[in-house]
This record gives structure tokens, sequence and C-alpha cells, in this order.
């Protein structure tokens, strides 16, 4: 089974193009910078770049709806492939063929990620109330000596 799933940032606006032909389909290819889970020692890299292409209507979409900095979620497969440069080298392709994409986070979070905060004009922002102010937290009180009859320890 060949089967992809990211969720990073676009590193810039996808660069879009046609096929030749009768039916020309949009071909868009774009880089995630994805988060590594964890930091080697002495690695001074936190991510992975990864080339993205994603055809017809997903094209379209990302020509529409993607800029740099957006963060998606795109499923797929890989796809290996090779070339002959101008200077006669043989160079080596590693791609993930997009199936599905979509964005990973509200436009709200995105313009506050991007440095500005998106609110409403006369829109006071919205406050969550800590837990301490709500009716209740949920849970019962129980006394210190009822300890022993719990059927756990702490």
């Amino acid at each position: 089974m060949n089967k992809v799933i990211l969720m990073g940032r676009l590193t810039r606006d996808p660069e879009i193009r046609y096929s030749a032909g009768e039916n020309q389909t949009a071909v868009a290819r774009y880089t995630l910078a994805v988060d590594r889970r964890f930091r080697r020692q002495g690695d001074e890299q936190t991510a992975d770049f990864i080339n993205c292409v994603v055809f017809g209507r997903g094209a379209e979409f990302a020509e529409r709806y993607l800029h740099q900095g957006t963060k998606i979620v795109a499923t797929g497969r890989i796809q290996t492939g090779s070339y002959t440069n101008k200077d006669g080298n043989r160079v080596y392709t590693t791609d993930v063929v997009v199936e599905e994409q979509e964005f990973a986070e509200s436009k709200a979070a995105a313009s506050e990620n991007a440095g500005g905060g998106y609110q409403q004009a006369g829109a006071a922002a919205p406050t969550r109330p800590e837990p301490t102010q709500a009716a209740g937290d949920g849970f019962m009180n129980i006394p210190d000596a009822i300890e022993e009859e719990l059927p756990f320890k702490c």
C-alpha cells in the first residue's frame, strides 16, 4: 500500500501550469514544510520539505485558495521518477501525488499565525471563562476521610 498523509504549511504559492492539447488539465506544484516530531541532537532542521503535485480540480483548488503559509492536510501517494537534465546527468525525483487536500486551520487561526488577528469591526474579542468562573467544575468534592473506600489509589 502506498499512502501518505501530511500536515504542513506551504513554503510558497503553488506553481500552476496547464497541460497542452485539447483537454487542458491543471497541474499544481507546491512544497509543504512538515514539522518533525523529534529533534535529533546537533540537527538544526526541524522540518522536512516535501514536494507535492496535484492534478485537475485539486490543482484548480490550490490555485484559488492555497497560498504561502496556509496550513493543510494532504493525502496521496509517493511517486518516484527520473530524467536526464541538460548537462546529461540523471536526476532522481520523489513527489507526493496529492489525491485530497483540505485546510488544517480556520481562517481566523491562519490570520493570527500570520501576525494579524482577524476580528470583525465593532465586535468584542470573545473571552473564555476560566474553569474557576464556571458554575461548578463538573466534579464532586470527595471528603479526605473517604480515600479508603475508593477502588483505586492515586
